[in-house]
């Protein structure tokens, strides 16, 4: 049956994109060695450090996320180095097999998918190992929903000869992680998450500690070579083609981000996956993560309710796109997005959509319910915009 009406898309990248930033990219094609585009770079590369709230540089590729990480990963360390990988999810695994392709040698904080990490097992960890160079860590944990605490993490680096690396690809821009204030040595994201972007840029900025670690590695790098980077931006430009038309869109959008201050835009993610939170359990569903990220809401799928029909029902006959569990997770959760560019009002059609798929798919739940509780936890945080 052909689907009729507005589609939704509530993954967890790519995200909704804003029709205003779409139609940038529309705009006619520039040079990127031209002089009005240098001036373009400066604003990218200013409002880049107000996002990762930090002094340093902040770099940026045409690549997805997974680009940023193996640059962290071939400007840091030389070969045989040890690096503590915090594994908890699909993306903890990608930092152990870039550790491995890279030769380096992975100290592996196994968890089990869902669960947060405590900052004493990574102390155990550096103490058991004292030659440690790097820590890699997700802040958020995408295939999960879980968030680390990295802030603590992070002061356990402060005196040593250590670096901690943070995917936080889905978290910048979501929550607070300031850089220069917690002591971050790295902090990669991508376009296509809190930044409410297509997919095709990442991004990445090395405190000072990272950068001396930068002068010694000992790592092949082409492509994605810090150094190359930095002798470019110090001519207001790039060491190879960038994606022209993404950066114009990343230009409007770190424009909206200053407009709407961080603060702000803190505030909505948290109220939204609050109130998603909040529906979910009146339904009587649990949770997955041990501690939720405010990224998204990862809901344990019902006994007996096979997710796959279930989010083809919403898919294609509603136009409701959620997204399922990766690997060992397939078929357990339902993942829904708050990022990108979604209002509260989305909100209440995710969770309509997704009491109405429970309901035809046979899951004992009271209609309304969900929503109710949404509305609820809403209603003075619309009152006061």
């Amino acid at each position: 049956m052909e689907f009729l009406g507005k589609r939704y898309l509530f993954t967890p990248g790519p995200v909704p994109v804003a029709p205003k930033i779409l139609l940038t990219q529309a705009q006619p094609m520039t040079h990127h060695r031209l002089p009005e585009f240098s001036d373009i770079l400066r604003e990218i590369r200013e409002n880049l450090k107000y996002l990762f709230q930090t002094t340093n540089e902040v770099y940026f590729f045409a690549s997805s996320g997974t680009g940023a990480m193996e640059s962290a990963i071939v400007n840091l360390f030389s070969p045989g180095d040890k690096v503590i990988v915090v594994e908890a999810g699909k993306f903890g695994e990608r930092w152990r097999e870039l550790a491995r392709t890279y030769g380096l040698e992975p100290i592996v904080i196994k968890l089990e998918w869902g669960k947060a990490v405590k900052p004493e097992m990574v102390e155990t960890a550096l103490k058991n190992n004292p030659d440690v160079k790097g820590i890699l860590i997700q802040a958020c944990e995408t295939s999960t929903g879980v968030k680390h605490p990295v802030k603590e993490i992070a002061e356990l680096t402060r005196e040593r000869e250590c670096v901690i690396v943070i995917d936080a690809i889905t978290a910048l821009g979501v929550y607070p992680l300031p850089m220069d204030e917690w002591g971050l040595d790295v902090v990669i994201t991508g376009s296509q998450k809190a930044l409410s972007l297509p997919p095709g840029l990442s991004f990445i900025s090395f405190s000072k500690k990272a950068q001396m670690f930068v002068e010694r590695s000992k790592l092949p790098k082409y492509y994605f070579d810090l150094t190359r980077e930095k002798k470019a931006y110090q001519k207001d430009t790039t060491a190879f083609t960038p994606a022209v038309s993404l950066l114009l869109a990343l230009r409007e959008m770190l424009r909206r981000i200053r407009e709407i201050g961080l603060a702000r835009l803190f505030e909505h993610h948290r109220v939204l996956s609050e109130a998603c939170r909040a529906g979910v359990v009146a339904l009587g569903l649990e949770l997955f993560p041990e501690v939720p990220s405010e990224s998204l809401t990862v809901v344990k799928a019902p006994v007996g309710l096979e997710v796959g029909k279930f989010l083809q029902l919403l898919r294609d006959r509603w136009g409701v796109v959620f997204a399922g569990g990766q690997d060992q997770l397939k078929g357990k959760i339902i993942r829904i997005t708050h990022m990108g560019d979604q209002s509260p009002f989305d909100l209440l059609i995710a969770m309509s959509a997704l009491e109405l798929g429970l309901k035809i798919m046979g899951v004992e739940i009271q209609l309304g319910e969900g929503v109710k509780a949404v509305e609820n936890r809403l209603y003075s945080y619309l009152a006061t915009l």
